[in-house]
Formats: structure tokens, sequence, C-alpha cells
């Protein structure tokens, strides 16, 4: 016996759950994995076993759940990816089929090492995504119709460029935005201000920002929500420490588009402030602006943003000394009442390394390079793909 009985326990169940299978009574294996993952529910081995037995069994809910526990443990398996997109199928969810496939393809081992039947999996869930992507693109192009044609021939180049990458047609290797690269825009890491006319005006509301902020902060954040909240299940374990966190905290004010009453209604110095940036105006997605709130001893682990269509707006409020902010090769200190513009889809990280909380205003805008019709084809693109999806906008927090 080793120094964890329970693991070992765990792993004999393991194993006897597998000559079960061998021997077709899935019923007797999945009744020793379960006994097996109450003793250990960070193996991903038992969760996949556990789902393999559940399917067998025609216990699709049950097969679901055990693939979300392996997701659990690891955001990234490429087995649990499969197999989820492949019961989606089965259940006859074809566009949550194909979007699984895509992901377990994206993380893909070598084919020699899979076996006979994951490797059949893979290459039908290949097909699938194709044909779902085949599609979209035709769904997309029908939506928006001749309004595709209200630009320059540059334009149009470039709208049928961004369609190919948001649409995963094509795979963009400048910036890296998570959702939408817009072909033919400088990779800025932080932008010139001559660029912003308004910046100076938003710089001088500080005070007033400032003000109505710190009176919020008399209940001690305690109306602010975790910024990040992804669930457990998605593949973006570089997120998994601050997962539902106030470490990193946000009091929205526009929220994915929507205006958040309760905390709009105590800044109205701050949104009359806003009001001279030209943020986008996309339902479901934008505007975005948020008083962000980094606790100390925090660190932002280095990601890339959404859309590389938008910048980012920070305007520093209460800055401790021992905050950072980078974005690709370059390091700045924020400043309070110094405000920049930043492309966010290029890498960037933050950190508190104080002892007391840093907050910043926190906003988007269109990227200056945009012409009004660019803007109105991205809106377009963005919105037939939401349509396509079923994707329905987040209205309150």
């Amino acid at each position: 016996m080793s120094a964890n009985p329970a693991a070992d326990i765990a792993r004999d169940a393991n194993r006897a759950a597998l000559r079960a299978m061998a021997a077709g009574d899935f019923a007797a294996a999945r009744e020793l994995l379960q006994r097996a993952l109450q003793l250990n529910r960070d193996s991903t081995v038992l969760w996949l076993n556990l789902a393999a037995c559940c399917r067998a069994l025609s216990d699709i809910a049950g097969a679901m759940a055990a693939l979300d526990g392996a997701l659990r443990v690891d955001p990234r398996s490429f087995l649990a990816l499969l197999m989820k997109g492949s019961l989606f199928e089965r259940q006859g969810q074809h566009k949550q089929a194909a979007r699984m496939y895509g992901f377990a393809v994206a993380l893909e081992p070598p084919e020699n090492t899979m076996d006979a039947a994951t490797l059949q999996t893979l290459r039908h869930g290949r097909e699938v995504n194709r044909r779902y992507v085949e599609e979209l693109v035709s769904f997309v192009g029908e939506r928006i119709g001749t309004i595709r044609e209200k630009g320059s021939s540059a334009e149009s180049r470039r709208i049928e460029r961004f369609m190919d990458y948001t649409l995963r047609r094509k795979t963009a290797y400048r910036q890296e935005p998570s959702e939408y690269f817009y072909p033919g825009l400088p990779a800025i890491e932080f932008y010139d201000r001559e660029e912003f006319p308004w910046l100076e005006q938003l710089e001088a509301a500080t005070g007033d920002i400032r003000g109505e902020l710190r009176q919020i902060l008399r209940d001690d954040f305690r109306d602010f929500v975790p910024y990040v909240t992804y669930p457990d299940t998605v593949p973006l374990d570089q997120w998994a420490e601050l997962n539902h966190s106030l470490r990193w905290g946000a009091l929205h004010l526009y929220l994915a588009g929507n205006v958040v009453e309760q905390n709009c209604r105590r800044c109205p110095q701050t949104l009359a402030a806003l009001s001279v940036v030209p943020q986008p105006q996309m339902p479901g997605r934008s505007p975005s602006a948020m008083f962000s709130a980094l606790k100390p001893k925090t660190r932002i682990p280095p990601h890339t943003g959404v859309a590389n269509t938008r910048l980012v707006v920070h305007l520093p409020l209460i800055v401790p000394d021992g905050c950072g902010f980078r974005v690709g090769n370059e390091t700045r200190p924020w400043r309070e009442g110094e405000a920049w513009v930043f492309d966010d889809t290029i890498e960037h990280e933050a950190w508190n390394d104080s002892d007391l909380p840093r907050v910043i205003l926190i906003c988007d805008v269109w990227s200056p390079r945009l012409s009004q019709t660019e803007r109105e084809l991205i809106c377009a693109v963005v919105a037939a793909r939401d349509a396509f999806n079923g994707f329905v906008p987040k209205t309150e927090l």
C-alpha cells in the first residue's frame, strides 16, 4: 500500500472497471468508476472512462456530466472535447457538435498516437466542422446581402478577409484576437494620443470620476463582481486562478452593449465623461465600460482580447506604487489621470504588487483606422454570425 491509500483504491477500481467494460458489463463498470471518483475526482482518466460507460448504456446526460468533470480537471482534454462533440451530434445538436469538434481539432495530437476508433471520430469531426463553416459562410453572406457592396474596392477586400477570419475559413497570423480579426489594421501596442482628440476631455473629468468611485468604494467593493466568469469546462486554463474571483473585480456601467442601470445611477458624471468617447454600438457586444479593480498581490496573466476592430482605453484612478502594465514589448506604469489607448489583441498583462487595491476606468473605442462604412459592415457580420448560432445577448449581471 502506498502513502495514498485512496488513490490506490481508485486505481484498482478503475482496473476492475476496465475489465468489466471489456466483458460488456458497463453497468458494473459505471458503479465501480463512480466509487473511484468519490476517492479521486481529479483523475481525467476516471471521468473519461465513466463517460464511455454512460455512453454505452445510452445515458447521455450521465456521459455529458462525466465529460464536464474531465474538462474541469483538464480544460484542454482532446478526448473529452472530441467525445462531447460526438454526444452533441448524437442528440441532433449539430451546431454545438461542430463547434465542439472544432475545439478538439485545434488540440489534436499526432495521428500516429491515436487508436483507430479515435482517429475515425476525429476525421469525422473535421468533416462536420468543415460543413458547419461552409453553411455559416453561406448564411452570413445571405444575411448581410448587398450591404457588403457599400464600400470601396479596398474596403470590400478587407471585409471579405474579415469574414474569412471571423467565420474560420482562414487563419490570421498577425494580431491575436480570440474572435474577430479585421485585416489591414496595424498592430500598434500603445497608440499615439494625437489620434484621439477627446482624450484630454476624458482626463479632465478624472476628479469627478474618482469622486464617484470613492463613494462606491465606501461599501468596500460590495457591488463589484468577478471580471472573469468562464464556465469551468471552457478550455481557458490560464484563467483558473482568477475565474469567478474578486481578486480581479469589475463594476460594470455598460456590459455587452447594455446599460447596467443600478451602477449608472450612481455615476452620472462618469457617464457624461464617457459620452465623448466614440464607442462601438453593437447589440449584445458593445459598448463596454467599467471600473476595474485589481486586488493587492494579484497578477492578470498574459492574454489577448476579442477583436482588433476596437481598442481599449484605460483611465487610471487609484494606482499605488508597484502596479504595472505590459502590451507586447512595451511596459508602462499607470499614472493617475493619464489615459492611454492600446490594442488588446496584442498579448498584454497587468499586475498589482502593492498592498492596496488598484482601480482604473476601462472602456472600448472603435479603431480610428476604420471608416464608417467598415464599422457598419463589421456590425452586420457579427450580428449575422450571432443570429446563425442562436446567440442570446447578455442583458443582466
